[in-house]
């Protein structure tokens, strides 16, 4: 890009950052954060020459995979793990060894309730007959209805906790509440993970967070009882749920501007497959534990991180540890047979000293009141769009359980399509930019599921066209959303701001189960709901700053200088 050619050309010049000259401040910037540096476009610079996507960051992609595919199977692995069998009342006067789920005495012995026979229901044994075995029509009363009293029979060979553990009926509201100790421990973990990213490094948070998610689902496949099962599901997602944004931050960070899309792409579309591979190896393995051990075991990998992959150079420079930036640098020419010039380098460490020496952040880190009087109203609407996206995302998704089929390859099909949706938010993002792209995609999944409301009574196959066109678009919204966030924030605070937004949207997807009791009161009122969601989103979104082509801001001034569009060549400009 144009941009980036200006950036590179510039390096061929003693660099005007490393002259200290004391500059008025800029109207609205804190005087005591420094002007606008150019720490971030001479990395970036570097990163040109060395190159954007070599042999080093291919490798350093394909490691990272392996977070992304793990948080995709532990956020939503309750959905088998804790799923619903069906189950009908055993009938001690007829049942056998040898029968079926599906039997012709169920005519007159279990009443069918929507269609499908009565789960926890029987017709009563008459009086007169009680303790005689006879399988007939006149031995049960169909006007009297008790509950199960012999147990259950199921249809099939599913193993999940349910079956296992006995819940059924009255207790199946320990099944969903499975799904929202899930959602609890990401609200806990995600937070806790990025402040600790920001503080000890990607790396260390990703190989830490790996091998104890790995120890805690292991642990839950051999958990004895449904508490001991519930209090491990927790603890999996306090430690675990940090591997997709951290794993995320530290793709973007290992990039040029000019990849960063591409990068963002490529881990959002792993993280759709792996969704859509989990639900056909969920039907391949029936039982739940088993099920467990093979999605947990790869996880243990996590360990050779150690030794394989590289530290996010931009947070070893925010964080003033300039040997080991060099020496990754250097690495990364060698890997991708570049040369990287020592004098450029010298240079960006240079400037980084003077960019830590003048900013307000102790020891490299910004407090949360410094962070919140800076971008207390960007930190308010971004947490605002992601409780709205998590509500709308799970919420379409449940919606959708009514869909006729398989359960495992409905979810399959729900995983795969995210990939258009993810492709779709890239182009538009290279178009007409993040902030445009985010909106559009806000108003058209909005419109969208009111045509669906409109249409779905007169004609419901293009109503469910509408339906999943919907939750496509606001798969790649969301994508955006996770891109857009890692971007307006400075790079100190950027894992910490990203998790904090995440764990707010989690307020979300813990409402979300609520919206179908909605349908009681209008069928469609979920729809409507989630359609005043989005456009609110929609307009709101456009207050966020432009971020596109930009370099990632290092300090609270850079970041707070996007509301005001300043393009990257004025910054560096500025800088001087």
């Amino acid at each position: 890009m144009a941009a980036l050619g200006d950036i590179g050309s510039s390096m061929s010049k003693p660099q005007p950052t490393l002259e200290v000259v004391p500059k008025k401040p800029r109207p609205g910037l804190d005087a005591s954060d420094p002007p606008m540096s150019t720490e971030e476009s001479q990395l970036d610079a570097i990163i040109v020459e060395i190159g954007q996507c070599g042999r080093f960051q291919i490798i350093n992609y394909l490691l990272l995979c392996l977070p992304i595919i793990c948080n995709a199977f532990y956020s939503i692995s309750f959905v088998f793990t804790a799923g619903d069998v069906s189950h009908r009342c055993k009938i001690t006067q007829c049942d056998g060894l040898d029968t079926s789920f599906d039997e012709a005495f169920l005519n007159f012995t279990t009443p069918q309730r929507l269609g499908n026979w009565d789960q926890c229901q029987h017709f009563a044994v008459r009086s007169d007959l009680m303790g005689e075995s006879s399988c007939n029509a006149s031995s049960f009363n169909s006007t009297q209805r008790v509950d199960c009293d012999a147990g259950f029979k199921l249809r099939n060979d599913d193993n999940t906790i349910a079956s296992e553990f006995g819940i059924f009926c009255a207790d199946k509201w320990k099944l969903s509440m499975v799904g929202t100790v899930n959602n609890i421990g990401q609200f806990v973990g995600i937070p806790l993970g990025g402040y600790l990213a920001d503080r000890y490094g990607r790396k260390s948070i990703l190989v830490i967070a790996g091998i104890l998610s790995s120890f805690a689902g292991l642990a839950r496949s051999h958990a004895p009882e449904y508490y001991s099962f519930l209090s491990l599901e927790f603890l999996d997602m306090a430690v675990g749920s940090t591997l997709f944004p951290t794993a995320f931050l530290l793709a973007v960070e290992l990039v040029g501007p000019k990849h960063r899309v591409v990068a963002a792409t490529v881990i959002s579309l792993t993280y759709g497959l792996a969704e859509a591979f989990m639900g056909y190896l969920a039907n391949y393995l029936r039982d739940w534990r088993v099920f467990l051990r093979v999605l947990y075991t790869p996880a243990l990998l996590h360990l050779t991180f150690v030794c394989l992959l590289p530290e996010s150079v931009r947070w070893l420079l925010s964080q003033s540890k300039e040997l080991d930036a060099k020496s990754t640098l250097r690495r990364v020419a060698r890997v991708n047979r570049r040369v990287l010039s020592e004098k450029k380098l010298s240079d960006l460490i240079r400037s980084n000293r003077l960019l830590v020496a003048q900013s307000s952040a102790p020891g490299g880190q910004y407090s949360v009141r410094q962070i919140f009087q800076s971008l207390g109203g960007r930190t308010a609407l971004c947490c605002f769009v992601w409780f709205t996206h998590t509500l709308v995302a799970l919420g379409l998704s449940l919606n959708s359980a009514q869909l006729s089929g398989s359960k495992f390859e409905n979810f399959s099909m729900t995983g795969l399509m995210q990939l258009p949706g993810i492709l779709m938010a890239t182009t538009l993002m290279n178009w007409i930019g993040r902030r445009w792209a985010f909106s559009s995609c806000q108003f058209t999944y909005a419109a969208l599921l009111l045509a669906v409301a409109a249409t779905d009574e007169g004609y419901p196959v293009a109503s469910s066209t509408l339906y999943f066109l919907a939750k496509m678009t606001s798969t790649g919204s969301f994508m955006i959303l996770y891109f857009f966030t890692s971007e307006i924030f400075p790079t100190s605070c950027r894992n910490s701001m990203l998790s904090f937004c995440s764990s707010v949207g989690r307020f979300g997807s813990m409402l979300a189960p609520q919206t179908t009791l909605l349908i009681a009161h209008y069928e469609y009122a979920p729809h409507l709901l989630f359609a005043l969601f989005g456009f609110t989103c929609s307009g709101l979104a456009l207050f966020f700053p432009e971020t596109t082509n930009k370099v990632l801001p290092t300090t609270l001034a850079e970041a707070r200088a996007l509301d005001k569009s300043i393009p990257r060549e004025k910054v560096s400009k500025s800088a001087a």
